[in-house]
C-alpha cells in the first residue's frame, strides 16, 4: 500500500454534492480513504473568476501505479462532468491533482509527482498540513509546515463553514 495525497478542487454547480461523490467515486477505484483535511473556500489562484473556489485534501492508501491512480482520477472527473479547455487555469466542476505518491519522484509528459506547484499555493498547503503537516517533501526535502511557513501566496483561503 502506498499513501497517496490528492488535492480536490473546484468552483462551479453544488460543490458539497460534488466533493461527496468525487470522495465516493476515488475511495471506489483509487483506494480507502485514511484522512481528509476540512473544506477551505479559497480565491482563484491564477485567473479572475467570480467564483470562489472550494478545495479538500485526501489521504489515501492505494495499491495502484502512479498512472492508473492519474486514469482513475481523470476518470472521475469526467463522470462528474468536467470539461477541459485549453486554458490551464479556469473555472471547473471539479480538478483532481496528484500531490504525492509516497516519496516517489515521478516526472513524465503526462504526469509530475509532487505536483509542481504545492510549494506556492496557499490553498493546497493549508488542507495539507491539517493532515500530514510532518510529511517530506521529496524534491525539497522540507515539511509540508516548513513550506507553508515559507509560501507567499497572499491569496484568501477560509474553512467553509458548517462542514463537519
Amino acid at each position: 500500500m502506498t499513501k497517496l495525497y490528492l488535492l480536490l478542487g473546484g468552483n462551479l454547480g453544488d460543490k458539497k454534492s460534488v466533493f461527496a461523490q468525487a470522495r465516493a467515486i476515488l475511495e471506489n477505484t483509487v483506494g480507502k480513504i485514511a484522512a481528509q483535511s476540512a473544506l477551505y473556500e479559497t480565491e482563484p489562484w491564477g485567473f479572475d473568476s467570480e467564483d470562489l473556489f472550494w478545495n479538500q485534501v485526501l489521504e489515501i492508501s492505494t495499491i495502484l501505479s502512479p498512472d492508473e491512480v492519474l486514469q482513475q482520477t481523470q476518470k472521475a472527473e469526467l463522470s462528474l462532468g468536467r470539461i477541459r479547455k485549453a486554458n490551464q487555469y479556469d473555472s471547473r466542476i471539479i480538478d483532481i491533482d496528484i500531490l504525492f505518491y509516497g516519496d516517489r519522484i515521478i516526472n513524465q509528459a503526462n504526469l509530475i509527482v509532487p505536483h509542481p506547484r504545492i510549494q506556492e499555493r496557499k490553498f493546497t498547503l493549508i488542507p495539507l498540513c491539517e493532515i500530514a503537516s510532518d510529511l517530506i517533501h521529496p524534491v525539497f526535502q522540507k515539511k509540508i509546515r516548513q513550506l507553508l511557513n515559507e509560501c507567499t501566496d497572499p491569496l484568501k483561503v477560509a474553512k467553509v463553514p458548517d462542514f463537519p
